[in-house]
């Protein structure tokens, strides 16, 4: 429905302005996939793991970090925080699109570099998830364009924008309730030192991306830094939780 919404709200020119952005996109899947496993999470892995890192983090939780810097940005978060935020919405959706298409292979071959272990993971399958989830959904709201839903959608943006918004939060709140559900197996101990180890370099790299897209040598209009910083800074759990 949040696809829906934003093929519904988007002009076709946009999508293909954002799509043929090759310098922006080039970037920030540099940031999803190069900086963030290189420049955080190897850093971060190697620091941890000393005698006062492993006493709060365990070698599982390590791999797990360093997972999850591996992995592709979320399909739904980005697009609607770019959204909220003012940002290049028709940007974020062919970056989420991207992302999570070149995921399928980049991030196996991050992980067998770290770890030395193959993964094999469903191409077709993830493909399909990722085309009737969001590709036929955003075209389906591109045609509803050419019918009177475009006036009636323009007159109530406002609206279904909240709506969008009320959406995404219940599905973070699902995810956070199946993963408690599902225990974590995190200790008490673990699990505080991640709720303060997760949102530092979270905010540090929202800050970070937003410096570095801000550049005035990359000429990038402030739309397109928002919604850089929000896909470049952003993982997915439906990615990285089977990893």
């Amino acid at each position: 429905l949040i696809f829906l919404l934003s093929g519904l709200s988007l002009e076709l020119n946009q999508l293909k302005d954002a799509a043929s952005n090759v310098k922006l996109n080039s970037l920030i899947q540099a940031g999803t996939f190069v900086a963030w496993p290189l420049l955080i999470g190897l850093p971060l892995y190697k620091l941890l793991s000393t005698a006062l890192g492993a006493t709060l983090f365990p070698q599982a939780l390590l791999d797990g970090l360093l997972i999850m810097t591996c992995l592709p940005t979320t399909v739904n978060m980005c697009v609607i925080l770019s959204s909220a935020a003012g940002g290049n919405t028709a940007s974020a959706l062919c970056n989420a699109v991207i992302s999570n298409m070149a995921g399928i292979f980049l991030t196996p071959a991050l992980l067998y570099q770290f770890f030395g272990t193959t993964i094999q993971l469903p191409f077709m399958q993830m493909f399909l998830k990722l085309c009737s989830k969001v590709l036929l959904p955003v075209t389906v709201g591109q045609m509803l364009r050419a019918t009177r839903v475009k006036t009636f959608y323009n007159s109530h943006a406002n609206r279904f924008k909240r709506f969008q918004e009320v959406i995404l939060l219940s599905i973070l709140w699902n995810a956070f309730c199946t993963a408690i559900t599902n225990n974590m197996g995190l200790s008490v101990r673990h699990g505080l030192a991640l709720l303060v180890l997760l949102p530092t370099v979270h905010l540090l790299s929202l800050g970070a991306l937003f410096k570095f897209f801000s550049l005035p040598a990359l000429k990038f209009s402030r739309p397109d830094v928002i919604s850089a910083m929000f896909c470049a800074s952003q993982k997915t759990l439906a990615f990285g939780l089977p990893l």
